[in-house]
């Protein structure tokens, strides 16, 4: 009998225990629920915000905006406040315009600087070209260039024919592409003494002028072009030619050793 009563009695506080922790546990569920419904103060980019923009300047150019969201739908390391000790730091890269904007986006130093803008669909290639044959300084970012290519021609084959015409060394130049975009132009490696005023901060015109050196004129150009423009920097050699609004460049004009003089 007494064995009974007590299995009874170990069974009521198993049974005690049991309800108590499943109390406790739906209200710890509960509370974790209410908790994550608590509103959070967050910012949201609603433009693109350019390298190097403070906070202090995208919230009153209104490219940082605070909204609220469920702290459970809060992204991890999200920007929460804006006030005097986060004010002046900047974004260290362009920060894409839509989204709950991280604190680690911004800071002291940008990452970089984007140098030029690809259109897109095309590829930036850049063309090492004199001042000449970049027509001076006239050519600049936005300007529209024909590129010409000069060459030697040549005759595949063995016979007296071809051997004779290819010992006439004679050369051709021909339209590579009509019409290209410029979007960047930067000197190329600048040698000797003239490398060595570049880290002083001289013109870099009166670099290249001085030196004899080479410029980069960067065009966008399309994948198919690209190929083109690649295989002719490393085999033949390039001319530019600044565009007029109204010019029309046929593509396949070409002249040769054998025509040039021709009436």
């Amino acid at each position: 009998m007494g064995r009974r009563v007590l299995a009874i009695m170990v069974a009521a506080v198993l049974a005690l225990v049991g309800a108590i922790l499943v109390f406790v546990y739906a209200k710890n569920a509960d509370n974790r629920a209410a908790e994550g419904q608590q509103p959070r103060n967050v910012y949201v980019s609603t433009a693109v915000i350019p390298a190097g923009t403070s906070i202090k300047d995208a919230v009153n150019s209104k490219l940082l905006q605070q909204t609220v969201v469920a702290a459970k739908s809060e992204p991890a390391g999200a920007l929460e406040t804006v006030d005097a000790s986060n004010t002046a730091l900047i974004a260290v890269s362009d920060i894409a315009p839509g989204q709950y904007v991280l604190a680690s986006a911004f800071g002291t130093t940008k990452l970089g600087t984007r140098a030029i803008t690809v259109p897109d669909g095309m590829l930036a290639i850049s063309v090492s070209l004199t001042d000449p044959q970049r027509v001076g300084n006239f050519v600049t970012p936005g300007s529209h260039i024909t590129i010409f290519q000069t060459y030697k021609l040549k005759k595949f084959g063995t016979d007296p024919a071809s051997k004779q015409f290819n010992d006439l060394d004679v050369h051709g130049t021909s339209v590579l592409l009509p019409d290209v975009q410029v979007i960047g132009m930067g000197n190329a490696a600048l040698n000797g003494a003239s490398a060595q005023q570049a880290s002083t901060g001289q013109d870099t015109n009166q670099q290249a002028q001085s030196a004899g050196a080479n410029f980069l004129v960067t065009v966008a150009v399309t994948p198919t072009d690209s190929v083109k423009l690649v295989h002719a920097i490393n085999q033949y050699s390039l001319y530019a030619g600044l565009r007029g609004g109204d010019a029309n460049v046929p593509p396949r004009l070409s002249v040769d050793d054998t025509n040039q003089l021709a009436k």
